[in-house]
């Protein structure tokens, strides 16, 4: 059948299954965290574990989801290009089922079971994840695409924020058991859904020897001209912030602002992210494609938002009487800081590289971010091990990303000079 035919058939078909499946999947991706930490947060209260346990567990577990990123990007994305896109939608989803069951184990055999499983699910959300974009040039017409990849990045986002809540609400209200049932579900919904899917092509000719060469061979070309490697390092700064943040949350929030459920803390990412989608949308306004002027004015208002967030202690040892309402704007102005940082540099980064190669820079681009994500890990675990506390380790966060700041001074692109990666 002619392709012109099959596209629409495909797109009525696959597209609506696609968006249902990513959501299901990114829920029970965080849903599951919030549950495999719940009990850390239990322990801390009844005094069974320590306040410097309870933060490395923020960090060490988030940190697993990362390293099948890091370590297997190459070869998720020869796979992705090699097989059915299709394929590997439901190999993820199989992936992430078999984890979230290894994970469950923990309740009867030990933790190392939750470390173990949630390295698997890493390991299906690393499969999955490039075929969820690589997929919609393929079921979409060309005119749809910019608007069906920001639909997906927007339901990811949804996703991520009712994930954190709905598994912190399930964790205080039912026991661990069916909340490990509920990801199982999810999980198993979301492979469902991509089993109903029309199957799209496979290309035998892709060898892994030549996708990983093109891999690493697009990283140099990035890196290869100062902008855009600038461009990237930002980026990846901003990821930094996010992932440590994160692990931050529930020792941050139990231990300097005496919040008591996992409900309670959940809700902190909320106001965060909140402000980054304000962000977004006011850097949208103010800025045209390419203006990065404004970058390091804004990175040095991000680590002055982090670095007060970390003040909040202190504030409450000096008798602050409102802490909660005072996190919570700082969480918002953060997340404006951050969004208002964050767009021009990914808008920047699309637009100045080749139109051809836009997929092979965002996959690159994804790379280095968990590559950061999983060095602002490191970062955090470090300065937990040497006995920061939470508020001490926010602040450690804002010299670093005062310190990057004076390194992101982007060049202006010049009129004749064309992109390593447009000349591929």
């Amino acid at each position: 059948m002619d392709q012109t035919v099959l596209m629409p058939v495909r797109a009525r078909r696959n597209y609506p299954l696609l968006l249902g499946s990513q959501f299901l999947s990114a829920f029970g991706d965080n849903l599951l965290l919030m549950i495999m930490l719940g009990p850390f947060l239990t322990r801390f209260k009844n005094g069974t574990i320590t306040a410097q346990a309870q933060s490395l567990a923020n960090v060490w577990y988030p940190s697993l989801l990362f390293v099948p990123y890091v370590l297997l990007a190459p070869f998720s994305g020869y796979l992705n290009d090699r097989f059915s896109k299709n394929r590997w939608l439901i190999g993820g989803n199989a992936i992430k089922l078999l984890g979230a069951g290894v994970t469950a184990m923990n309740i009867v055999s030990g933790e190392w079971w939750m470390a173990a499983g949630y390295l698997i699910v890493g390991v299906g959300a690393c499969v999955y994840s490039p075929a969820k974009y690589g997929i919609l040039p393929e079921i979409l017409p060309t005119e749809r695409l910019v608007k069906a990849n920001g639909t997906v990045e927007l339901l990811t986002l949804v996703a991520i924020l009712t994930g954190n809540i709905g598994g912190a609400i399930a964790f205080d209200r039912l026991p661990l058991f069916a909340c490990y049932v509920i990801t199982v579900l999810l999980y198993g919904l979301s492979l469902v859904l991509n089993l109903f899917m029309t199957r799209t092509p496979s290309y035998p000719t892709v060898r892994y020897q030549e996708s990983a060469q093109e891999f690493f061979h697009n990283l140099r070309q990035l890196f290869a001209q100062k902008r855009l490697a600038r461009v990237l390092c930002g980026t990846a700064m901003f990821w930094v912030c996010g992932a440590v943040l994160k692990m931050n949350f529930q020792p941050w929030g139990q231990q300097v602002l005496r919040l008591k459920t996992m409900t309670q803390i959940s809700l902190l990412g909320l106001w965060l992210s909140l402000g980054v989608m304000a962000g977004s949308v006011l850097a949208g306004q103010l800025y045209r494609v390419g203006d990065l002027r404004a970058t390091r004015r804004y990175a040095w208002l991000l680590a002055a938002g982090i670095a007060f967030l970390g003040s909040i202690g202190w504030l409450l040892d000096q008798g602050l009487d409102y802490p909660m309402s005072l996190a919570i704007s700082l969480l918002i102005v953060t997340g404006l800081v951050a969004g208002l940082f964050l767009i021009p540099l990914n808008a920047a980064l699309q637009a100045e590289s080749h139109k051809d190669k836009l997929g092979k820079t965002i996959a690159t681009q994804n790379g280095f971010e968990n590559l950061a994500m999983l060095c602002g890990s490191a970062i955090a675990f470090l300065d937990v091990k040497f006995g920061f506390n939470p508020s001490e380790l926010l602040l450690c966060l804002a010299v670093f990303v005062a310190i990057a700041a004076i390194s992101l001074k982007i060049p202006e692109p010049t009129p004749n000079e064309s992109s390593p990666i447009q000349d591929q």
